[in-house]
């Protein structure tokens, strides 16, 4: 059960959140115990400045090293120390829990630009973020941070059940809840949680937090704690229209030969089974496969024919669906025409390939969060290069561009292992 203590040029900022609910009242009870250090009462500046501008310019401010360590060191047990920074490690209930089995636990709240960093050189400081976000002051973060670890101190929440029914303490999100009246304009509470019945009660509430986790948090679920009857309740939840939304497509034309020349490059096998499989295991849409040549269009045809409706697919009922998914094509043209009159709606085409970057005219740089959310609201259609890459006629059409998977380091994959981890960078395990 740690003791609090804050670093901060606004101790008054704490005044009201802790001294209300239940951390006024786990402060009243000695549950929860805070100290304040202002570096301000440690500046030898006779104006009590403790921010100056920064080494090689730049705007804003930096709080300089000198009262925040004397702060620092005016604590006599001062535990852990945490550095409440949008450039830290973004807090989780994990964190939290390890936190509250400390003694003491300092936490310095951020100000203008930051600090100086010699402090994490003199001192064992760990940055920590409360997400993507830009805030004033760390003072607004380091409140959820006592917030969330105060709430698992023994006597805290008075029932201790109910911070174990919360969000993430399973590793999942929280089921729904409802309260009376029975029906809230025309909608009722839903019949399963009027029956009395515990055990569906049960089900149902972990059925719901599967829900709820599987639609907005479903990079949870690599963690979560969960059993055969969890992966069956995952396996009947429909999944969102963005994974029907992605198609792959292979281009063997035009694509670049060597670092100068274009031309056209040979079908193989591996990369049509491979690509298939990794667009019907993240049910995508039609897999395009692109070539001009009527000798490798004939080729395409009876791997196709032999995988689908011949021995193979006899043999092999899972090979011949994920081959049913794909459609050859003459030219690019030919394949966003087929997707168009498949969607009603004209494709946005995105590009990754090794010939990144691609020069002066490159299409616009974009994240695979990017992609998904053109996935939400119509067809896409992510192009693929074989040889040494995309050539440039395809790169300059395209509505923008996916960084090569590996682009800072060894950037040789093959075409079917990138486009595995795009399409999981893209959609997630459970899309």
């Amino acid at each position: 059960m740690p003791q609090f203590h804050i670093v901060s040029l606004f101790p008054e900022f704490f005044d009201s959140p802790l001294g209300v609910a239940l951390m006024g009242r786990a402060r009243d009870a000695g549950i929860v115990d805070v100290t304040f250090h202002n570096p301000r009462d440690f500046s030898s500046d006779r104006h009590r400045h403790v921010d100056d501008s920064p080494y090689g310019g730049g705007p804003g401010m930096v709080l300089q090293g000198e009262p925040v360590a004397a702060a620092l060191r005016s604590i006599p047990q001062p535990g852990r120390m945490l550095v409440m920074s949008p450039g830290g490690r973004p807090m989780t209930q994990r964190m939290a829990r390890a936190w509250a089995k400390e003694e003491h636990l300092t936490i310095i709240c951020g100000r203008y630009e930051g600090l100086d960093q010699r402090l994490f050189e003199l001192f064992p400081l760990e940055a920590v973020s409360l997400g993507d976000v830009v805030l004033n002051g760390g003072e607004t973060a380091a409140l959820a941070l006592m917030e969330a670890v105060a709430r698992l101190m023994p006597g805290f929440m008075g029932k201790e059940a109910s911070g174990d029914e919360e969000s993430f303490s399973a590793g999942l999100l929280e089921y729904p809840h409802y309260t009376r009246p029975e029906v809230l304009e025309g909608l009722p509470v839903p019949e399963v949680l009027r029956s009395g019945d515990h055990g569906r009660i049960a089900r149902w509430r972990r059925e719901m937090s599967l829900r709820a986790t599987l639609a907005v948090r479903p990079d949870l679920l690599d963690s979560a704690p969960l059993g055969r009857e969890d992966a069956l309740t995952l396996a009947g939840v429909p999944r969102e229209r963005a994974g029907r939304n992605l198609s792959l497509c292979l281009m063997h034309y035009p694509v670049m030969l060597d670092a100068k020349n274009s031309g056209v490059s040979s079908l193989t096998n591996f990369d049509i089974h491979d690509i298939a499989r990794i667009s019907c295991s993240y049910a995508m849409g039609p897999f395009y496969v692109v070539t001009p040549l009527e000798d490798q269009q004939r080729l395409l045809a009876e791997i196709l024919q032999h995988w689908t409706d011949g021995p193979g697919g006899r043999g092999n009922p899972d090979r011949a669906r994920a081959l049913r998914l794909v459609r050859p094509a003459l030219s690019l043209d030919a394949a966003m025409t087929e997707l168009e009159q498949r969607t009603g709606q004209r494709p946005r085409l995105v590009v990754s390939s090794a010939t990144w970057p691609a020069g002066r005219n490159a299409p616009p740089l974009l994240t695979c969060a990017d992609v998904l959310e053109w996935c939400r609201s119509g067809p896409v259609l992510l192009c693929l290069g074989t040889a040494h890459g995309l050539a440039p006629e395809v790169l300059a059409r395209s509505d923008g561009q996916l960084r090569p998977v590996r682009f800072l380091q060894y950037n040789h994959l093959s075409v079917r292992s990138a486009a595995a981890i795009l399409a999981d960078r893209i959609l997630g395990d459970y899309q």
